[in-house]
């Protein structure tokens, strides 16, 4: 039996992995699927103070308060950096590191350094009336929709869990500084339909810092595909090494 800890992107909440869960779950699996600060049952939390490094005490006060090990940590897009700076803070915690079309830092690098579309977005977010506030990203006509999800229900239960993202989280960098984390094994899987709704993707080295061969695996859909293609999205989780 594996632990997973799946870990929601910008915008989104806890919620956004609900068709995944059950899948994980009935292979025998325990799965903690929680919102971020700010987002879901947090969202009466969201201001101007809320960051990349509130996220990442988020993600590691669960995993020491509920005292997991081997934990299977999965990122979706900007929780990229978040699982990131986690498993440089407890990494004997980590069992394996899963980047869903997730930016993937360097030490010291934030959001805008990642995905450089992000500094437009908190541009526009100083000039508004709250100075902090970075909205979701608007739904866009097929094939992209929103997040890449076009089916009208979906894209109606989606809009239903948004919630404002501070600029503190777009700028806050990373701390990578601990090796031991070099050592947890990761894979990355990238979602190659509707390509302008995803993460600006770096090449990913084919060596992994532990020095094994690096894990790529594709799924045909948008950016949101614990929505769109939860079987599928379940299926490769369930065949990590």
């Amino acid at each position: 039996m594996s632990t997973f800890l799946l870990i929601h992107g910008a915008w989104h909440s806890g919620r956004c992995w609900e068709r995944v869960v059950p899948l994980l779950e009935a292979a025998g699996h325990r799965v903690f699927a929680p919102s971020l600060t700010g987002y879901g049952d947090k969202a009466h939390l969201l201001g101007p103070e809320v960051g990349l490094d509130t996220h990442v005490d988020d993600v590691v006060g669960l995993i020491a308060g509920e005292n997991l090990s081997d934990v299977v940590l999965v990122g979706h897009s900007y929780a990229g950096l978040v699982i990131s700076s986690a498993a440089h803070r407890i990494p004997e915690r980590i069992a394996h590191l899963v980047y869903l079309d997730a930016m993937v830092p360097e030490d010291g690098e934030s959001a805008v350094d990642v995905h450089p579309v992000t500094q437009r977005l908190i541009e526009l977010a100083e000039k508004s009336e709250s100075g902090w506030r970075v909205p979701p990203m608007p739904e866009q006509p097929a094939p992209l929709g929103l997040f890449g999800v076009t089916d009208p229900a979906d894209v109606a239960w989606l809009h239903g869990m948004l919630s404002d993202q501070p600029v503190r989280c777009l700028r806050q960098p990373v701390r990578l500084g601990n090796p031991a984390a070099d050592a947890i094994p990761r894979t990355h899987i990238h979602n190659v339909g509707a390509m302008p709704t995803g993460i600006t993707r770096r090449p990913v080295p084919p060596i992994q810092p532990n020095g094994t061969a690096a894990q790529v695996w594709e799924l045909p859909t948008g950016h949101d595909c614990m929505i769109t293609m939860p079987i599928e999205l379940s299926e490769l989780l369930l065949e990590l090494p």
